[in-house]
């Protein structure tokens, strides 16, 4: 067999494209945070993940142009190496702070964080214990680790504890879950999940790329909780509500400074740009001296939540700015995309394998930034597609 057979076969896209529903690799010209543009056709964002509106904050914009001008585009090189600069040392220990641990470790990227940090703690004898909707990033991890990956049922206690007593005792254990589900907006139950871990002597990893500047005056899901001394790590990307590109791990010293000599995704990639690295930092700030921002988000969330379970539209158990509209089936969901989409709203399509079969969803976010206006023109758009003629049947709804 030709290796490249299986390329020439897959159509699947290709048909999609010409059928007009297609909703990937859309080039916009335009993304001014609430708003974006594609070939002239003005759509309000409701797909981003830039829950602060940050990305488009003058300080923010005028930190990433002085860090060009202060190190130039790129350290072309490894931090290991000659990648390092003064300003990604800073922007550790501000982070570090921020998520009230001691030490943190910044990484070009925040798949890199999970594959880093997963393979170089986990090793053959060793076991990770990861919830069924952890990201692919961290399932990934675990191949890259060689250690056993068990997996345990969504956010089922129950079935948590039931996986981590068949483990070895003799194993080194670690649970990893996300503080906030990326496509169900759902947040993990971290004081049950501390306590099992105490209980079994595991240690605990929490991915918060989407709960850091969300959950916990911005501090994330453990803050949120309460928990951010019994959480092991804390890790987060710089690539939603901080507003640039990048991620981090924070935890004890000692046990950032062995990642920092081992995870093979920050030794063998290059840095993080100075202009990502000074416009993250500046988010943080802005985080802390803006916590209005969170509060607004929140009153968002709320009411969006709100907007579409009065519609009879099925969110989950959200209980945060990603808001999804779960309509099951995959030709509905892209149906209902391509309408919205045409209509002037922007929301993302998400099928199999990104979630489970008969889960297809059309995965809707928030931005603190959002204005009453724009909201409600996607309240009265939704309304008036479902409304019609064979629109909820077309849709999927029941």
């Amino acid at each position: 067999m030709n290796l490249f057979d299986k390329c020439y076969a897959f159509q699947r896209a290709h048909v999609a494209k010409k059928a007009g529903y297609y909703p990937y690799f859309i080039p916009l010209d335009e993304n001014e945070g609430t708003e974006a543009s594609y070939q002239g056709h003005r759509l309000v964002m409701i797909g981003s993940n830039n829950y602060l509106g940050l990305t488009t904050h003058p300080e923010v914009k005028k930190a990433a142009a002085e860090a060009i001008e202060q190190y130039g585009s790129s350290c072309t090189g490894a931090r290991f190496l000659n990648g390092t600069v003064a300003l990604h040392e800073e922007l550790e220990r501000e982070l570090a702070d921020f998520v009230n641990k001691e030490a943190a470790l910044v990484f070009a990227n925040g798949y890199q964080v999970n594959l880093g940090v997963i393979g170089s703690l986990l090793g053959r004898r060793d076991v990770a214990i990861i919830d069924h909707d952890d990201h692919a990033s961290i399932i990934d991890g675990c191949r890259l680790s060689v250690a056993e990956a068990r997996r345990f049922h969504h956010n089922d206690m129950d079935h948590l504890e039931h996986v981590i007593r068949t483990c070895s005792d003799k194993a080194g254990k670690l649970v990893i879950v996300e503080g906030v589900y990326s496509m169900g907006g759902d947040v993990a139950s971290l004081p049950e999940i501390v306590s099992l871990c105490k209980k079994y002597d595991c240690r605990l990893m929490v991915d918060d790329a989407h709960g850091i500047g969300v959950m916990g005056e911005g501090r994330g899901s453990a803050a949120h909780f309460g928990v951010s001394d019994d959480v092991d790590l804390i890790m987060g990307t710089f690539s939603k509500s901080l507003a640039s590109l990048g991620g981090f791990i924070a935890g004890d010293a000692q046990v950032i400074h062995y990642i920092k000599h081992f995870a093979r995704t920050m030794i063998f990639s290059a840095s993080v740009t100075p202009s990502n690295a000074a416009a993250a930092l500046a988010a943080v700030r802005i985080i802390r001296q803006e916590p209005e921002r969170i509060v607004r988000l929140d009153e968002i969330s709320q009411r969006m939540k709100n907007e579409f379970t009065d519609m009879g539209l099925d969110v989950g158990n959200t209980e945060t700015p990603i808001v999804p509209i779960i309509l099951g089936d995959e030709m509905a969901t892209l149906g209902m995309w391509r309408a919205l989409f045409d209509a002037g709203i922007f929301t993302n399509a998400v099928i199999p394998p990104a979630v489970s079969p008969n889960a297809s969803r059309l995965r809707t976010s928030y931005m603190a930034t959002h204005t009453d206006q724009q909201l409600d023109t996607v309240v009265d758009t939704f309304k008036e597609i479902i409304s019609r003629p064979g629109g909820l049947a077309a849709s999927g709804f029941s």
